[in-house]
């Protein structure tokens, strides 16, 4: 794939022949230079796009998504006619407002927003800059070359699950698949929905149902929210979570929502679709109390274990991470959001998950840190909103950690399962097939286990199973389990040609 060299600003656009299989078609292959490269359009990478164009940086914008706003300020499609998108969202003004600088950015050309682009991988080229390679979407896979002098992984992450019997009848969601279906779609998994898991997007996720009109007999949390009272120096410094944990508790009193916490939906039931679940009171490790459980009608059940940092591009520019206090592995970053790796940034859930407030802080941080490399230093004004924002990110990475810590999930949900329960949905790997190959074909980590019963390998290429398949893999293996987070060469799946043609003419 050619790379532009040119000066900042400078453009070219090629053509490149492609492999037989697409030979009716050519590939249009367009290099850009910018100064600084931001990946993802959700909360931590608009702030920190607009902030370094507000300060005279050269910015491309890249986002696999046609709209900014990220998975949390995800809109409905103009043909919809939604009058109030702002009633679906929490800081609906915070996100028009950034929305607003980055127009008038594109339309100055400070910023180029790159919509639709996914980034599959990064390299580093000899004199230092970063070429970050795109991918478009569709049956004609166009393939886009950014060249950067510095960059800004905002990548965001997706949302864990842990299996249980009945997980893959018609009905069940993701918790955030659910309100993104609302948010985008303006519609409903259903009528009748049982919000459960773990985690504070629950109370997000049950409020928004019940204001768009369905019933939600219960929020099941796994764990308990008392547990936040044994951090109170925590909850001190971060008296807004309070305030908005009660509006939750209150919103979901006025609607009825039973609040079943220590429970977890170990069962569900159904032929064609969802029609019941069993609720169960849980152990402080997790384990099911036997006969405790209750059916709950309902015909949808809204379901979600925290979120995972997604680290694809980052682990493939070098960067290194470190294990969270909710079990996932995050980028490893200073006080000025710098990664391991000289001209890498990152900020929001790729530092470890911890909410809007703190993507918005840390983008906006990141964009000040580049400012300060590129100028030699900050002006008065903007070094004190850099010692301002530097604050508010230790108190709210505090509170993140509080809140890993408080949802990990325990050690004993693998007892929800029985020998049949599909792990694996991809591949339908069953548990009983990840016990068998660890108790009687001698597999000792995840990896062996992969390679016996494929879990793991198939088109989400772990990203929904591998948290399960590695804490069963560790449970009834022999061997001990690797440290750090899962690795993929790629961040998403790339046709042949594409990867034929990244070392192609020029």
């Amino acid at each position: 794939m050619p790379h532009s060299t040119d000066e900042p600003g400078a453009r070219e656009t090629g053509r490149a022949e492609v492999g037989q299989a697409d030979q009716a078609a050519e590939i249009a292959v367009v290099p850009e230079f910018a100064e600084v490269a931001v990946v993802g359009a959700g909360p931590a990478g608009l702030a920190a796009a607009v902030t370094a164009a507000d300060h005279g940086l050269d910015v491309v914008l890249l986002d696999a998504a046609d709209a900014p706003g990220g998975q949390y300020y995800r809109s409905p499609a103009d043909g919809l006619g939604a009058t109030r998108p702002g009633r679906l969202h929490h800081h609906w003004h915070t996100f028009t407002e950034l929305s607003a600088r980055l127009a008038a950015h594109r339309d100055s050309g400070a910023i180029r927003h790159l919509a639709g682009h996914q980034v599959w991988t990064v390299e580093r080229t000899g004199d230092g800059d970063w070429i970050l390679h795109a991918v478009t979407g569709g049956d004609q896979e166009t393939r886009t070359a950014v060249r950067a002098r510095r960059m800004v992984l905002a990548t965001g992450a997706h949302e864990r699950q842990l299996p249980f019997p009945g997980w893959t009848l018609p009905g069940v969601v993701s918790a955030a698949g659910a309100q993104a279906m609302l948010k985008s779609g303006l519609v409903l998994p259903g009528r009748r929905i049982v919000v459960a898991g773990s985690g504070p997007l629950l109370q997000a996720v049950a409020v928004s149902l019940t204001r768009a009109g369905a019933r939600v007999p219960a929020l099941v949390e796994a764990a308990g929210y008392g547990a936040y009272a044994r951090a109170p120096r925590v909850l001190a410094g971060n008296p807004g979570k309070a305030v908005e944990g009660a509006r939750f508790g209150a919103a979901l009193a006025r609607t009825r929502v039973r609040v079943l916490t220590h429970r977890a939906v170990t069962e569900v039931h159904g032929d064609e679709r969802v029609e019941a679940v069993t609720v169960s009171r849980v152990d402080h490790r997790w384990r099911p109390v036997a006969g405790t459980g209750r059916r709950i009608a309902c015909d949808a059940l809204a379901v979600g274990h925290g979120l995972v940092p997604q680290l694809e591009l980052a682990l493939a520019a070098g960067c290194v991470t470190r294990p969270g206090p909710d079990g996932t592995h995050a980028v490893v970053l200073d006080a000025r959001l710098g990664t391991t790796v000289p001209g890498v940034w990152a900020a929001g859930e790729s530092g470890g998950v911890g909410g809007v407030e703190l993507a918005l802080c840390e983008g906006e941080l990141a964009a000040l840190s580049i400012i300060r490399e590129v100028r030699g230093g900050v002006r008065g004004q903007e070094a004190r909103r850099a010692v301002a924002l530097g604050r508010s990110r230790n108190r709210l990475r505090a509170f993140a950690a509080l809140m890993g810590t408080v949802h990990r999930p325990g050690a004993g949900w693998s007892e929800w399962l029985t020998g049949d329960t599909e792990v694996c949905r991809c591949e339908e790997v069953t548990a009983g097939r990840i016990r068998t190959a660890c108790e009687e074909l001698g597999a000792g980590d995840t990896r062996t286990v992969k390679l016996l019963t494929r879990a793991g390998m198939g088109w989400c290429q772990g990203r929904t199973c591998g948290f399960a398949v590695r804490e069963l893999a560790a449970a009834h293996g022999t061997g001990q389990e690797p440290g750090g987070p899962d690795r993929r060469p790629l961040a998403c799946p790339v046709k042949l040609s594409t990867l034929a043609d990244l070392d192609g003419p020029g």
